[in-house]
């Protein structure tokens, strides 16, 4: 290496990996292209090594930009931490939070807490990143998140507010058309939306429900909010958390007695922002919201397996 790179060098290449392109880099830092260029090539030559490389579709990384991509991600996550952090002196209800959750609790459950919030403090800016992925807080690439894991590491803050219930679900139109199953085993002659790509925790499930292994889907993606949507439209069998199922009339819950999980749910956020009255604010009122929404579910919960 030759001489220290400026965070302004590691900003403008965070930029282009993000849009592959000068121009795309350009217009999300608001700066000139040539200026881009320049940065780029400055960055290079502090490093010794050749970032990017011009192809017919735009900029392709190399194998040294691709090892300095989450070290970049990194530095991107901990200066937008540095300044909402700033923008929060003084214990002020103003500046920027950023929220991490699942797609189905960003999508679902908290657009009506974050109204509310907003109503009661204008001075927030709330950054929502709807995401399956746990996204470190450790790291600061959020202030507060809603996870469905019990957190383990010792610099975090949590509640936990309950446990949401998931079910199988389908459309009534589907049913009339396909039949109800009454075991588990009848779900082999109906078409089932799951995941594509197995993770730990699903492999977990899948020991304990086989007949919702892969090779069963009709229909494999892993948003959970695309299942939601096939489940809406009549495609088949899913799961889906009860209370959200709850919404719309012509959605059923079959094999109650037969399936039935609960996941977790805590909010959580770093303990270097638990004296931050912004942070705090929002933290507090996640807790608020979702432990009724998570009441809800388990009563709801309950009276299903009681019918």
């Amino acid at each position: 290496m030759n001489s220290e790179p400026s965070w302004d060098l590691y900003r403008t290449f965070h930029a282009v990996l993000r849009e592959g392109s000068l121009s795309g880099a350009a217009r999300r830092l608001d700066m000139s292209q040539p200026s881009i260029a320049r940065h780029i090539d400055a960055l290079e030559t502090a490093l010794g090594a050749k970032l990017f490389l011009r192809t017919p579709r735009g900029l392709s990384p190399t194998d040294a930009a691709l090892e300095l991509k989450p070290l970049a991600e990194r530095l991107a996550a901990t200066s937008a931490a540095l300044r909402r952090t700033a923008e929060g002196g003084g214990g002020a209800l103003s500046g920027t939070v950023r929220i991490s959750a699942s797609e189905v609790v960003a999508v679902e459950h908290l657009p009506p807490i974050l109204a509310r919030m907003r109503q009661a403090h204008p001075g927030l800016a709330l950054e929502l990143s709807p995401s399956n992925a746990l996204d470190d807080l450790l790291q600061r690439k959020a202030d507060v998140a809603v996870r469905m894991v019990r957190p383990e590491q010792q610099a975090l803050v949590s509640r936990h507010v309950g446990a949401l219930v998931i079910g199988l679900h389908a459309h009534r139109d589907y049913l009339v058309r396909r039949g109800t199953p009454r075991t588990l085993a009848d779900l082999k002659d109906h078409d089932l939306i799951g995941y594509d790509v197995e993770t730990p925790a699903i492999r977990a499930a899948v020991q304990q429900y086989p007949a919702l292994s892969r090779d069963a889907f009709a229909l494999r993606v892993d948003s959970d909010v695309a299942q939601l949507a096939a489940i809406r439209a009549g495609f088949g069998i899913g799961i889906c958390q009860t209370i959200v199922a709850a919404r719309q009339p012509d959605l059923v819950r079959v094999l109650p007695d037969a399936f039935h999980m609960a996941l977790e749910t805590w909010i959580v956020m770093h303990e270097d922002l638990r004296g931050n009255a912004r942070c705090r604010a929002v933290f507090d009122a996640l807790v608020e919201g979702l432990s009724g929404i998570v009441g809800s579910s388990a009563r709801q919960g309950a009276v299903v397996s009681r019918s």
